[in-house]
């Protein structure tokens, strides 16, 4: 596809802007290093952007820096874009130290932004209509005459026209005289709804002959996406936003929710069927250089986005997916889930044991859903905790034979008084010892910590690490604590998730008890079983483990924790 030449309002390709460089960098508490920039313009430009904002030349050394660090990068798809301002009032462009960085930056490609409501023009710039239209105009036609294309952000666009359509309008036939490639309206503030923004789009391309227009909003009302897809039925045929919807205050529109739209709501060409598949992987890739938790609730996008819960939601979807999804998740290369909780019906453990590569017979099925809910109404939680839950599901296996048992334990928490006779002060201590059997055999081992979880964690390793040298590969990441039922006071069920990490693989293990150590030392049991049963998955496969079934043989000792486990 040629992107030199402007798309119009009928044609049935959208392009792509990316500004989560720079505006998304807006966002409070978010930051890239130069490095990550380069590396999240080369996935985008993988992917298929057409343009890459890469930030505001001169306003910054980091941008500066991204600037010159890829004056020599190759991409394949992308246009990497200087952003910034039309010159100053009463100063020509050549004059403008701001102007003279974006040539500096030396891309093919500047977006400029200017003024078209008359509140910015007189009360902000403090400046005549007249010499905003100048300003415009100038800056276009001189970066256009310096050899670079020019797209115009007309920056709260769609309240200037809610002031004065007439001088808005006017804002943008300045741009167009000047050379400008493509007319971006800005929902700046937005606070505009998708009612208002779609007929005024329309009407904006009778209005100025088809000259291509683009939209670019912000999500003040929640309406970020809906408001560029509006404007995308008004005949836009570029659209703006950023990853994840980074941005200032609310954030800005969401291109992991737009494009997916655009592909498989309005049958628009963006990226293509197969890049689309990648979108997973790129919303996940930018919140982790952004060092953000992503928000696994998000649209498309979201590790729950195709997570099902609810009993007869998990029924029919085993029977019609498309029941009670909107898409196939595989289209964005997300994945269906199923929960298991106290809501569940028998569907929901049987499909949660059929991605974990266990085929449980619906009697045994029903065993687990009754346990699953007595367990859940003393303070488990499963959902959270997938590994307690194929633990309970292996567990029913004949042929399933766990690899030890803790036969009891005991911590011992006190201080003693510094023996350093120039000091009073107290050490705290803390000591646990456990037995537990391996086999015919039964281990005695004791360890101390820096607190009773971490003490009892340093015991049964100590006493499996012998037998079991893959212990050493499991790490307690996170613990995590909740006091259910908070008025009865230290009588509470406390709940315990433990998180674990094994050869890269993170996977969560739960306990509940009055008693916080034994939840904790429930939830530690099961990190450290499961751990075990990965790492039998280096060993041959021979299928997923059928449970409850007679006609199906039990597993033997050489392959009883041999499992596929996603």
């Amino acid at each position: 596809m040629d992107t030199s030449q402007p798309l119009r309002s009928t044609s049935s390709t959208v392009r792509l802007y990316d500004t989560t460089l720079r505006d998304g960098t807006q966002r409070e508490g978010l930051s890239f290093s130069c490095k990550d920039k380069i590396r999240i313009a080369k996935r985008l430009d993988e992917f298929g952007f057409t343009f890459v904002e890469g930030g505001w030349p001169g306003s910054n050394p980091k941008d500066q820096e991204f600037f010159e660090r890829t004056k020599y990068l190759e991409l394949s798809n992308a246009k990497l874009t200087a952003f910034g301002s039309t010159r100053r009032a009463n100063k020509s462009p050549a004059e403008d130290p701001q102007i003279t960085s974006l040539l500096g930056a030396e891309t093919s490609v500047c977006t400029v932004f200017g003024k078209s409501s008359l509140l910015h023009v007189c009360e902000v710039l403090r400046t005549t209509r007249e010499e905003n239209l100048d300003m415009i105009e100038d800056t276009v036609r001189f970066l256009r005459s310096q050899g670079r294309r020019v797209l115009y952000d007309a920056e709260h666009f769609f309240d200037g026209y809610k002031e004065d359509a007439a001088y808005a309008v006017e804002t943008l036939w300045a741009a167009i005289r000047g050379g400008a490639e493509v007319l971006v309206l800005c929902d700046t503030n937005g606070g505009s709804l998708p009612w208002e923004i779609e007929p005024v789009v329309r009407s904006l391309v009778d209005q100025l002959d088809d000259h291509p227009l683009g939209i670019h909003a912000h999500d003040d009302t929640g309406c970020g996406v809906a408001n560029s897809l509006a404007a995308i039925r008004g005949g836009a045929r570029h659209v703006q936003g950023t990853i994840n919807g980074y941005g200032e205050r609310c954030g800005n529109a969401n291109l992991c929710a737009i494009v997916p739209n655009l592909e498989l709501k309005l049958n628009l060409e963006c990226v293509g069927s197969e890049k689309l598949k990648e979108l997973f992987d790129i919303a996940h890739m930018v919140s982790e250089l952004a060092n953000m938790l992503p928000n696994e609730h998000m649209a498309y996008v979201g590790h729950s986005a195709f997570a099902h819960k609810g009993g007869v939601h998990v029924a029919a979807i085993r029977r019609a997916p498309s029941s009670y999804q909107h898409v196939d998740p595989e289209k964005v290369g997300n994945r269906c889930r199923v929960v298991v909780s106290e809501l569940s019906g028998r569907g929901n453990v049987l499909s949660k044991a059929e991605e974990l590569g266990l085929l449980v017979d619906e009697r045994v099925g029903l065993e687990i859903l009754e346990e699953v809910k007595a367990n859940e109404s003393k303070g488990m939680a499963y959902e959270a905790a997938e590994a307690s839950f194929a633990l309970l599901t292996a567990r029913k296996s004949n042929g399933y034979q766990v690899p030890f048992e803790l036969l009891d334990y005991q911590v011992t928490v006190g201080k003693r008084t510094a023996e350093s006779a120039s000091s009073d002060a107290s050490v705290p201590y803390v000591e646990a010892t456990v037995r537990v059997a391996v086999g015919d055999a039964v281990l005695h081992t004791a360890s101390s910590g820096n607190g009773p979880v971490s003490a009892l964690d340093k015991a049964l390793r100590k006493a499996l690490t012998t037998t079991y040298p893959a212990i050493e590969a499991i790490q307690l990441t996170d613990y995590k604590v909740r006091i259910l039922d908070g008025k009865d006071g230290t009588n509470a069920t406390t709940r315990v998730l433990i998180d674990h990490r094994k050869h890269g693989r993170s996977f969560s293990t739960v306990g509940a008890c009055a008693n916080i150590i034994a939840a904790s030392l429930a939830a530690l049991v099961d990190g450290i079983e499961y751990g075990l049963m990965l790492d039998s998955e280096a060993q041959e496969r021979k299928g997923p483990q059928w449970i409850g079934r007679k006609d199906h043989p039990a597993e033997t000792t050489a392959t009883r924790m041999r499992r596929t486990i996603s």
